[in-house]
């Protein structure tokens, strides 16, 4: 995707973010910390999307992660893992839109977060680190999602070999979506543009390209024809609307 220069009109009462005044959700991530504090964090900010009625984006700020930090999860075990992982999906499934924003090394964490998002921007300096521990990389859902997104041949060079990819590369994987030096304005345009759409026909979207990976045409046939009629009854509201009132 092209790198947005210009900002569009913002909606009536928009704040710079391009969304209603106090519609925004931001998740500043600190890779530094435990694991049981970074799970609490991204819980948190899972129960405040899901108690919002109103259209809410969700800005994931993904900061420079520590050398340190590559060799993820730290000192946990497998309860906190497991907490963890059930956290990235919840933020994965959330019936709002996710807005990550990388810099610098994107390692851990951080990586996890970036790979539910559904938009994704990096700054030109980003690198996406492969969580590597003594040689081996670690096998959480970061290898799922990373085969699934790009398929097995390619995750398997970066799953069985660490690499890490500098944002060029990322972008052309589809791991990014935008890679820009003004992160702000990209959240901006992002969050107008993609933020017209509501939260619960992205959900079902977004849904609907989860399976797609998973399911056989038969099956997944009824999910999509459900999302169509529900499509079909809004335009046809639309078209009743428009016409009532031209």
């Amino acid at each position: 995707m092209r790198t947005h220069n210009s900002r569009p009109s913002p909606l009536p009462g928009d704040t710079q973010d391009g969304l209603p005044d106090g519609l925004d959700i931001t998740l500043d991530l600190d890779p530094a910390l435990p694991l049981p504090r970074l799970t609490g964090a991204v819980t948190e900010a899972c129960d405040r999307a899901e108690q919002r009625t109103e259209r809410t984006v969700v800005v994931v700020r993904l900061p420079h992660t520590p050398t340190a930090a590559r060799a993820w999860p730290g000192t946990a075990d497998i309860q906190q893992i497991n907490r963890w992982e059930r956290a990235v999906r919840r933020l994965e499934r959330l019936p709002a839109l996710s807005i990550a924003v990388a810099d610098g090394a994107c390692g851990g964490p951080a990586l996890d977060l970036l790979l539910v998002s559904d938009y994704r921007i990096g700054a030109p300096d980003l690198r996406l680190l492969a969580p590597v521990n003594d040689g081996h990389f670690w096998p959480g859902m970061v290898v799922y999602r990373l085969s699934q997104q790009l398929g097995a041949a390619r995750a398997r060079q970066i799953v069985l070999w660490g690499d890490d990819l500098d944002a060029p590369r990322a972008h052309d994987l589809g791991l990014l979506d935008q890679v820009t030096a003004d992160t702000d304005e990209a959240v901006h345009t992002a969050s107008v543009l993609m933020g017209r759409i509501s939260d619960t026909e992205l959900a079902i979207r977004r849904q609907l390209l989860l399976e797609a990976q998973t399911l056989e045409y038969d099956d997944a046939l009824g999910a999509h024809l459900a999302a169509c009629d529900r499509e079909l009854r809004r335009l046809a509201a639309l078209d009743a609307a428009r016409g009532a009132t031209g």
